[in-house]
């Protein structure tokens, strides 16, 4: 089990309404992920589902039971923190095994939900080890493991892999991406990293001021943003919004193309550009533009395209994947 549904959740501070109001449904089995820039509420509401925060309107249900008013422990979840929060006197074994103690469970029958999880998170040879003898990656896995072995019907993780190098991020996002696929249980996971989001969800809620601009999957929200909040905040580097006599030559107010939707060359192009910026990173080169009549853009080209700071490069945009917004910000459709 593990279907959540969230109808008219509010949260205030005083007179600040952080969560306005908010509609959520999450489906059983769902990789749920919510993302947005900092203080757009996305940690609020991860913490109102989980019981942390007392809601100021709205109600919640977990498996059709009304949870509003459920303490944290009656919830059925399980929350994964930024930091570990493992104790460090205590072996990994104990570390897992600690929600299980608490609730006086016989030992046989944790040692073998231990075992279990740890086969699960590759930690089977450091369970006698501590905390301090383990590295970031493996003590986050630690934490999830003591998730695990309460048998949640959902994991909520706020910004998990934060504290971890570039690296260690990309290698932590595919096991937990790997291990949803494992279990087949209900995750709820928050972001700013909008390549999370993309990498790991079935479904991303995008939210600014708390408020949800938009729930799809990942290439839904790629394709058919459906406001300039989302286009701009999906897909790295973000798409070039193009104002002025283009826009309105197209029926818009504002006009939209992905840096990898421009066709780059040294001899001609519908714009002239002047590099002032070229990001080389090996299989891409990310180039930042001043493009006559249009201002600042950014185009992402194969490694092998020579281009640096001072060149003159002409750019052709893709029309067909052109995006068009009104005066009010919202995606106008053919």
């Amino acid at each position: 089990m593990g279907s959540i549904t969230l109808k008219n959740v509010q949260k205030h501070f005083g007179e600040a309404k952080v969560i306005p109001s908010v509609d959520l449904e999450i489906k059983e089995g769902e990789f749920v992920v919510f993302v947005g820039p900092s203080g757009s509420g996305k940690s609020t509401l991860l913490r109102l589902i989980a019981g942390l925060e007392d809601l100021t309107g709205g109600t919640i249900t977990i498996d059709g039971k009304d949870v509003t008013e459920a303490a944290p422990a009656a919830r059925g979840l399980a929350m994964v923190f930024q930091s570990y929060a493992l104790y460090p006197h205590m072996s990994v074994r104990k570390n897992i095994a600690f929600p299980l103690k608490m609730a006086k469970m016989e030992q046989s029958a944790i040692d073998k939900k231990v075992e279990a999880a740890a086969k699960v998170l590759n930690l089977t040879d450091y369970l006698e080890r501590r905390p301090s003898q383990l590295s970031g990656g493996q003590r986050q896995r630690v934490a999830i493991g003591r998730a695990i072995v309460r048998e949640p019907s959902a994991f909520l993780f706020d910004e998990p892999l934060s504290n971890l190098d570039a690296a260690l991020r990309g290698t932590m996002r595919l096991e937990i991406s790997d291990l949803h696929n494992q279990l087949k249980t209900t995750m709820i996971y928050v972001t700013h990293d909008q390549i999370e989001a993309m990498t790991m969800a079935d479904k991303i809620v995008v939210l600014n001021r708390g408020n949800i601009e938009q729930v799809g999957s990942p290439m839904e929200l790629y394709l058919t943003p459906r406001n300039l909040f989302v286009a701009g905040f999906i897909g790295s580097p973000r798409m070039n919004l193009i104002t002025g006599d283009y826009a309105r030559s197209k029926g818009a107010t504002t006009t939209g193309i992905r840096p990898e939707h421009l066709t780059l060359s040294k001899e001609s192009g519908t714009w002239k550009g002047r590099v002032t910026v070229a990001e080389h990173l090996g299989a891409d080169t990310f180039l930042h533009l001043d493009v006559e009549g249009i201002g600042q853009m950014t185009a992402r080209a194969s490694g092998e395209f020579g281009a640096h700071h001072g060149d003159t490069v002409y750019l052709t945009p893709d029309e067909t994947k052109l995006h068009r917004f009104d005066d009010k910000g919202l995606a106008i459709r053919a």
